[in-house]
């Protein structure tokens, strides 16, 4: 399950060392005894932690337990990845409609990245699947002119394609492309 956040008090709250760990080990169910043992910290400070994480809904109660005249409290984190709006890590990188340029390519993927987590999240709770396509290939370039060559074909075979699919009425759905330039691969990587 996805758990889309854009509050920036709740990404605050999760971005502390030992909170990114307990959710990440509260991906199962555990109690505070448990993740203090894990981590070789004191209960108490576990117990902070988890009442602050609860508080801002990133951890839920699964159940609570009777044990030896106290109440043991069973908690996981309340979604399975957690995406963080790129908009409350320092807002749009740019106003700039170069289609050349990274920060247009940064600030387009964001966007797609906060629409589409929205929209994923509000699919997860009405129990429904969010219908998305990805399109991903690797070209190599001769030389840096070919980069507009190769964006002004491809733009106007996309043009083409969508004027052959694009329905008065119908769902609309957006379509991007971008490129960059591909990480280094070393011996290791496969």
């Amino acid at each position: 399950m996805l758990r889309y956040v854009e509050e920036p008090e709740k990404v605050r709250m999760a971005l502390s060392p030992i909170r990114r760990r307990l959710l990440e080990l509260l991906r199962e169910p555990s109690s505070a005894t448990q993740l203090a043992a894990e981590l070789e910290v004191p209960r108490q400070r576990v117990n902070y932690h988890l009442r602050e994480l609860e508080k801002a809904g990133l951890v839920e109660l699964v159940e609570e337990r009777q044990r030896r005249g106290f109440t043991e409290r069973i908690l996981r984190a309340s979604a399975g990845t957690l995406v963080v709006d790129p908009g409350v890590m320092g807002g749009a990188f740019s106003q700039i409609q170069d289609q050349y340029a990274a920060e247009h390519l940064v600030d387009v993927a964001a966007g797609t990245v906060r629409d589409v987590a929205r929209m994923q999240s509000a699919a997860d709770a009405a129990g429904k699947r969010l219908l998305t396509f990805t399109l991903e290939a690797e070209v190599r370039f001769a030389e840096p002119g070919d980069i507009h060559r190769f964006t002004d074909a491809l733009t106007e075979a996309v043009r083409r394609t969508v004027e052959q699919f694009d329905t008065e009425g119908g769902r609309a759905y957006r379509l991007i492309a971008g490129g960059h330039p591909a990480p280094r691969r070393t011996e290791g990587d496969s």
